[in-house]
């Protein structure tokens, strides 16, 4: 693996795609039923943030430590700021960790990991919580085994690296059958903006596939000058978002954006690629 998270955690885009998750899983807690997440791509779920490897990517500072003494204006935000600190200034959730924490006891979350190391370390972090259980193993080969949930109400995360040349190919092959499988759940599917093309491509191929509500949030956060090939621009497919996930995601995008913003051409938005009428 060459891809380690260790780098990235709490930049900018782990900011955007957090606060989604924190959305999805505040509607999913509206109703007393219990409902099941699956996370395909977990991590080890806590990050370091004063690591050797934070520390010399850096991103993290131009992430979620801009907001270190922030207070927040929207609700979202703000539950999603409260979840982060609640770890302290020196540590970062992953998203397996901060779904185990949002869980009630009739809910259960599924945290799949290729990886041995970070699969030993997901498993440690993930024993306080007894709703929350790490499986080892590929998340594109196992999502079918969970779907549909035994609760009939859900949320899968897929959130891959993109270090392999098919990653689009398995996405294509394994979101729209999972969508077949388990089609009233809510599904959030990270991307990097830099492949937005095959996004397109991809978001064809879940219309193809049934899928009548897809929204796409987006954040770009400009370019500062030399600043290479480092990540500036991440977005969201959402599969099936929950009532007013659109509106409030809006909202906590556009307060986030002054803070996150490295140039002028910095901008955010939230666009419905379908819905139903």
């Amino acid at each position: 693996m060459n891809y380690r998270h260790e780098y990235h955690a709490g930049n900018f885009a782990d900011v955007h795609k957090h606060i989604a998750l924190m959305a999805a899983l505040r509607h999913l807690k509206k109703k007393a039923k219990p409902f099941a997440v699956i996370d395909t791509h977990a991590g080890r779920g806590l990050y370091a943030l004063d690591s050797d490897e934070a520390c010399r990517s850096g991103e993290a500072a131009d992430g979620i430590a801009k907001f270190r003494n922030y207070e927040p204006q929207s609700p979202l935000l703000r539950e999603y700021l409260d979840m982060v600190r609640s770890f302290g200034p020196a540590k970062y959730p992953g998203s397996p960790l901060i779904v185990a924490k949002s869980l009630r006891l009739q809910d259960r979350c599924a945290a799949i990991e290729k990886h041995p190391a970070e699969f030993a370390a997901l498993r440690q972090t993930l024993v306080p919580f007894r709703q929350a259980g790490a499986i080892e193993g590929d998340g594109y080969l196992l999502l079918p085994r969970q779907l549909p949930p035994k609760e009939s109400r859900g949320l899968v995360l897929i959130d891959p690296p993109y270090e392999e040349p098919d990653e689009f190919a398995r996405l294509g092959q394994t979101v729209p059958a999972a969508v077949r499988k388990f089609a009233t759940g809510v599904y959030l599917i990270w991307y990097p903006l830099k492949l937005a093309s095959r996004v397109d491509a991809l978001a064809g191929e879940l219309l193809a596939a049934g899928v009548t509500d897809l929204l796409k949030p987006t954040m770009d956060v400009g370019c500062e000058p030399n600043a290479g090939n480092r990540l500036s621009a991440a977005g969201l497919l959402v599969i099936n978002p929950p009532y007013e996930f659109d509106a409030e995601m809006r909202a906590a995008s556009d307060e986030i954006l002054p803070l996150l913003a490295r140039g002028p051409a910095a901008h955010a938005a939230v666009e419905w690629v379908a819905r139903r009428t």
